[in-house]
């Protein structure tokens, strides 16, 4: 079973240094804020403070969103959405016929788009800057979660290269066997579904094996002991500080601005 691991010069980085626990308190601090808040200005300032933390992860925030270009186009849809059935309010700035998309309605579907993406960003920062074997000695030894549950999402994790590589191999297969040749919506449509479904079939035979393999090694049977002890270090201190600065700072300029609204107002 091969396993990805984080490039070099991203370990190397300040966030990469840091303990997985902090950074993933830290995702969990910002996301608090992100689910509580339903502006467009907390939601933008916590987007620019996460595209900070990746280029201190080592990685090109604007390179690297463009290759997640389906989180793009789901806040992009989210955000139209909200637009459309939004409720009108201040001045018209698009009159479409059938409906109207005013000041207020805009604003609506930013703030929408803006939380979106910052919630999937701040998952997207832990997962590039941390290793799985790193995650789950802390999520073991530092939370104190079981250990069956944590090895079993170690092993989650340790697969999804594998998927990705699995997903690359059957369409060069399918293609091989004239499978998916279809031109037009549709046919692409048709080819993405008929792989996936391969895929979905493939995982479930692969997580049977690797289930019962785990269970004959007695992983999970009791006590466990563990070759690693997660440490820390000033770049933990630096990293949770700085996400909790990005915390306050996003309601803090929205309230003194007056656009602050929590999602239940």
């Amino acid at each position: 079973m091969s396993a990805p691991v984080i490039a070099p010069a991203v370990r190397a980085s300040l966030l990469g240094r840091a303990n997985a626990v902090v950074k993933l308190a830290g995702a969990l601090l910002l996301t608090v804020v992100l689910v509580v808040s339903a502006d467009p200005v907390t939601s933008g300032i916590v987007l620019l403070c996460e595209l900070g933390l990746l280029a201190c992860a080592g990685r090109r925030p604007l390179a690297l969103l463009l290759r997640a270009w389906p989180l793009l186009l789901a806040a992009l849809v989210s955000g139209w959405g909200t637009a459309l059935l939004a409720e009108d309010s201040g001045p018209v700035l698009l009159d479409l016929g059938v409906t109207e998309l005013s000041a207020g309605s805009v604003a609506a579907g930013a703030a929408i788009a803006l939380r979106g993406l910052a919630l999937a960003l701040s998952g997207l920062v832990v997962v590039l800057s941390t290793d799985p074997t790193d995650l789950a000695d802390g999520l073991a030894q530092t939370v104190r979660l079981p250990a069956r549950f944590v090895l079993a999402s170690l092993a989650a994790l340790r697969l999804v290269g594998v998927m990705f590589t699995e997903w690359t191999t059957l369409a060069m297969a399918r293609r091989a066997r004239g499978a998916g040749s279809g031109h037009g919506p549709v046919g692409a449509l048709r080819e993405f579904g008929g792989q996936a479904f391969t895929l979905l079939v493939q995982s479930l035979r692969r997580a049977t094996r690797l289930s019962v393999t785990m269970e004959a090694r007695g992983f999970g049977a009791g006590p466990r002991t563990w070759a690693r002890v997660p440490g820390y270090s000033r770049a933990d201190a630096v990293v949770l500080t700085g996400c909790a600065a990005a915390a306050v700072a996003g309601p803090a300029v929205s309230v003194l601005l007056g656009t602050h609204r929590f999602i239940w107002a």
